[in-house]
């Protein structure tokens, strides 16, 4: 919500939700004229540059640009931000129309979708050069912005998903805090518990114990890696099998049926409108990626924590993988502009001064550092999370998604919303979303 690997699930408050998507169709028009960057009068040079994100993200990110205008008089940065959603689909039309802006946030699944079709241009050469330093940033990080031998994007933040909890429903109910080595055994029987004790939801019905992952492929992909797969073995080959995938969508699917997960009509809104069903007070415990849990709320005013993504038999699934990435636009006029930009906002302890964890944790070991010892609140209890699991022990992220994953999510959702709502038996819909991944990954 990535955020989700792909930022989807994300909460926004209503307020911010509204306003970016008002921003959204409000810039897609200038963002499309000028997606390549222009040359006024005199030599003055403009960079376009459009991210997704909150009204927080939005004014640090503004004002991070800023600073490198002071320090750059001869460019003039013009900006667009918009709600995830928005923006991926605007990105997407860009991209077909013949260029995406000088320098644009991406997802770690656009970077194969965006690198393939020629929108993004090589970064290897600015890398080379020292425009961009990476010497700073964690290695395994950095490959996540390569495809093919290349380097197509810089990570901006470091973040790992795990789920928000009300701590004070957990008291109530007499469940502890939950540890890394908690199991999805676990998960499900403190979701039963939760449901049992009949909690009212603010439009007076029962509140469910979790929310249903089934439809979200990160939970799916955290749930195969604890049990020793991967999604993909190549570029052209799921890493999982009818079987692997059937025995999560059951597991789910059981859960929701006994009430201990949302219903399908609920975990469907919540994944369409952006509005998670644990900050509408319907259940007590929700997937989210640590870049978005200071954005959560309580309708009861309860505390709120966050809590690892649970394992099997004690082997952590999840792992710590770009927030997201930047690259540029393959058609920029002014490349060169745009890298300084980028190694701006990557390296410079002032764009980090600014930034802080908007994004999760800088990718700049130097700048974290810098930024740790600011944090406070739920930051603070966020950075310390991190902290946590990675002394617990995760895999390294993996490789990029290749071409065509974006569609192979997309099914992935359609195919449990058929189990979700009677259509299909998971069996069936795995063996539905096999033969589309297929012929997605080897079209």
């Amino acid at each position: 919500m990535p955020e989700p690997r792909s930022g989807r699930r994300r909460f926004l408050r209503r307020r911010a939700a509204t306003a970016a998507l008002a921003a959204a169709f409000s810039t897609v028009l200038l963002a499309g004229l000028t997606s390549c960057g222009a040359s006024d009068a005199g030599g003055h040079i403009t960079l376009t540059f459009s991210w997704w994100g909150n009204d927080d993200r939005q004014a640090r990110t503004e004002q991070a640009v800023k600073l490198f205008e002071k320090a750059h008089p001869g460019v003039t940065v013009q900006m667009s931000n918009a709600d995830f959603g928005s923006y991926k689909q605007r990105l997407s039309t860009q991209a077909a129309g013949g260029g995406i802006p000088d320098l644009a946030q991406l997802d770690y699944r656009q970077i194969s979708q965006f690198a393939g079709g020629g929108a993004l241009l090589p970064l290897d050469r600015y890398v080379k050069d020292g425009t961009l330093d990476t010497g700073e940033m964690d290695a395994s990080l950095v490959r996540t912005g390569h495809l093919d031998g290349k380097q197509y994007a810089l990570p901006m933040g470091r973040g790992i998903t795990g789920y928000v909890y009300d701590a004070t429903v957990f008291a109530q109910a007499g469940i502890p805090a939950p540890q890394p080595s908690w199991t999805w055994e676990d998960w499900a029987q403190v979701a039963a518990k939760i449901t049992a004790m009949k909690l009212k939801t603010p439009d007076g019905r029962t509140a469910a114990g979790a929310n249903d992952g089934g439809s979200n492929e990160d939970v799916f992909e955290d749930w195969l890696r604890g049990h020793g797969k991967q999604l993909y073995a190549g570029p052209s080959t799921l890493g999982y099998t009818e079987q692997d995938l059937a025995a999560f969508w059951s597991f789910c699917h059981r859960l929701q049926k006994s009430g201990a997960l949302v219903s399908s009509k609920d975990s469907a809104q919540a994944d369409a409108t952006g509005i998670s069903a644990f900050s509408r007070g319907l259940d007590a415990l929700d997937y989210s990626w640590d870049a978005t849990f200071t954005g959560f709320t309580s309708p009861s005013g309860h505390t709120i924590r966050y809590a690892p993504v649970p394992t099997v038999g004690g082997r952590a699934g999840s792992y710590f993988k770009p927030t997201m990435l930047i690259g540029i636009g393959a058609h920029s006029k002014h490349p060169k502009e745009a890298a300084e930009l980028m190694d701006f906002l990557l390296n410079d302890p002032r764009a980090g001064d600014v930034l802080g964890v908007t994004r999760s944790q800088p990718p700049n070991r130097k700048i974290a550092a810098a930024v740790d010892r600011k944090l406070t609140g739920p930051d603070r209890q966020v950075w310390q999370f991190d902290e946590e699991m990675e002394k617990y022990g995760v895999q390294p992220p993996p490789s990029a998604p290749p071409k065509g994953d974006v569609a192979i999510e997309s099914a992935f959702t359609r195919e449990y919303q058929r189990v979700e709502f009677g259509l299909a038996s998971p069996r069936k819909a795995a063996h539905e979303l096999i033969v589309q991944a297929k012929q997605e990954l080897e079209s």
